[in-house]
């Protein structure tokens, strides 16, 4: 789902706009469409840093802190990730924002028979603490925080990051991490989940609980409409379908005995940005207001920093084409711009070469001085949510929030976020929209500029385009043979006395109700691999096959 719809006249003049979360927009605006709307300054907007924090969580926004910088990062090998991290960092990166590949993300290792061609292809390659022992070598963890791109292993990529950073001499108060940890969100939008609904949901709850007890800097869960507004839902659901997904995460942690006042907090979220500037505007600024008023009305919390949506506005990567791939580089300053505009905490811009793979260090890097150029030579950073005010951008944010509270109020008639999914109820609306959408831009009913629509038989009519060469990352199959290599010694030299214990202890709590975080440290410790842990957990809990929801 990614641009407006524009009808047009015989003569080309635009009759009607509409946006993909279903709002029309009129040619003008003005104080009346306020009126109409019934907007007030002080319930509606305020001053920033002010409940309902629909300008921004901060009085002075960019003026005194330039957001976060994470562009996404890792393939190959530990080693050869480590470099990019480094070279990132170098080049005034601020934080590190971690893929792993798929075995890894699948919990698998990487001479495990369905790892074969994937291992490194998609991100870096995990197999023991060894791994993250070599990929954060160098890193002052104790200044740069980690958000770690995985979620049915998030737990076990939690603590082997903290065990990491102990083997480093860190303390687990020195740390931040973010693991992506949203479970849900995979069965909507994604894929990368193992176990049953109810048992993923248990594993979020026990690293919420155990970060509020033992990681004071880190954030548990970074909940993604990101990957939903990328299989197909509108910027409203994207919104919606995020917050209802961390109702069901609040319900389960408050259902532990834990106020939530003590840990909504340290929720972050993942967002995308693409399509549309202003629709991404008005959906940030609502969602901002939406997730304060949410938190107070329905959980009681009072504490105004708790009340704050935080997390990463960016990516936009289902916005970028492969046809004329260097337009790309346009399209990621423009959502850069939605992302700014909007407030954004922390962004990691999307790469132009990205419709084809992982990014190269050049694309990475030409990535990294967009959001730079934003912030130092086009003047983002001058004044706090310079729209405000705006007749259009404030009916806009209004109307988007009523077309998120929609979307909501449906989830909750279906019986709630864990039921939709496990019914196939959200999976079948978003898989729809994203088809007919793919049908409108294949037909010219929506515009990609440099995709050219194809004919009633199919062929591309007779149009020159442009078609540019494109320096690509190339995998390297001695990725997986190092990987394998060490995988290898790993099993001859650690020991396996110790690791059988702690896969033992780790099975116990896992049939039981103990926090499995603690036992999976220890694991870690022991240089017990990611497939044996998940392994424990594969055993226990079984796998989830998605039914036939189509």
């Amino acid at each position: 789902m990614g641009v407006a719809k524009y009808t047009k006249d015989e003569r080309g003049a635009i009759k009607e706009v509409t946006y993909q979360s279903g709002i029309r927009v009129k040619p003008v605006y003005g104080p009346e469409d306020l009126k109409k709307a019934g907007f007030t300054y002080e319930q509606d907007l305020g001053a920033p840093g002010e409940y309902p924090f629909t300008r921004s969580i901060h009085p002075q926004s960019y003026r005194s802190r330039a957001w976060t910088t994470r562009q996404y990062t890792g393939f190959g090998t530990p080693e050869e990730t480590n470099e990019r991290f480094k070279l990132m960092i170098a080049n005034g990166q601020n934080g590190l924002n971690v893929a792993f590949d798929l075995p890894t993300q699948m919990g698998y290792d990487s001479d495990h028979p369905l790892a074969e061609g994937e291992v490194g292809r998609v991100g870096m390659a995990i197999d023991s603490l060894k791994d993250f022992e070599t990929a954060f070598a160098g890193i002052p963890l104790d200044k740069i925080g980690s958000g770690l791109t995985i979620n049915a292993v998030a737990t076990i990529m939690m603590a082997m990051y903290q065990a990491a950073a102990e083997k480093f001499g860190y303390s687990k108060d020195q740390i931040s991490t973010t693991p992506q940890n949203d479970i849900l969100k995979e069965m909507i939008g994604r894929g990368a989940w193992i176990f049953p609904v109810e048992h993923g949901v248990r594993l979020v709850g026990d690293s919420i609980e155990y970060a509020v007890k033992e990681l004071p800097k880190s954030n548990p869960v970074s909940i993604c409409g990101y990957h939903i507004r990328e299989s197909g839902a509108t910027p409203a659901q994207e919104i919606a379908y995020a917050f209802e997904i961390a109702k069901a995460y609040i319900d389960n942690v408050t259902a532990r005995g834990i106020k939530p006042e003590d840990f909504v907090g340290r929720f972050s979220f993942n967002f995308n940005v693409y399509g549309n500037l202003w629709e991404q505007i008005a959906k940030f600024r609502a969602a901002r207001k939406l997730w304060a008023k949410m938190l107070k009305t329905e959980y009681g919390v009072t504490n105004k920093k708790t009340l704050f949506l935080r997390g990463l506005f960016g990516g936009g990567g289902s916005g970028l084409t492969k046809e004329q791939p260097e337009n790309n580089i346009m399209r990621g300053a423009y959502y850069a711009l939605g992302a700014a505009l909007s407030g954004a905490q922390t962004t990691a811009l999307c790469s132009f070469d990205e419709a084809y793979t992982i990014p190269t260090p050049r694309s990475a890097l030409l990535s990294l001085r967009t959001l730079e150029m934003l912030m130092d030579e086009v003047g983002l950073r001058d004044t706090v949510d310079p729209l405000a005010g705006s007749y259009f951008i404030e009916t806009l944010t209004l109307e988007m929030e009523e077309k998120i509270v929609e979307e909501m109020k449906e989830v909750q008639k279906w019986g709630g976020m864990t039921k939709s999914i496990s019914e196939g109820f959200i999976q079948r609306k978003v898989s729809r929209q994203a088809y007919e959408y793919e049908k409108g831009l294949q037909s010219g009913e929506y515009r990609k500029v440099g995709v050219v629509p194809t004919s009633e038989s199919g062929d591309s009519p007779d149009q020159e385009t442009e078609k540019t060469a494109v320096e690509l990352h190339e995998y390297n199959q001695e990725w997986a043979e190092k990987s394998k290599a060490n995988l290898k010694e790993l099993r001859r030299t650690r020991d396996n006395k110790a690791v059988t214990k702690s896969l033992k202890d780790l099975e116990t709590a896992a049939r039981g109700s103990d926090n499995v975080m603690p036992h999976l440290v220890n694991c870690c410790h022991a240089y017990a691999t990611v497939g044996e842990m998940a392994g424990v957990f594969r055993d226990v809990f079984g796998e989830w096959n998605e039914p036939d929801f189509y």
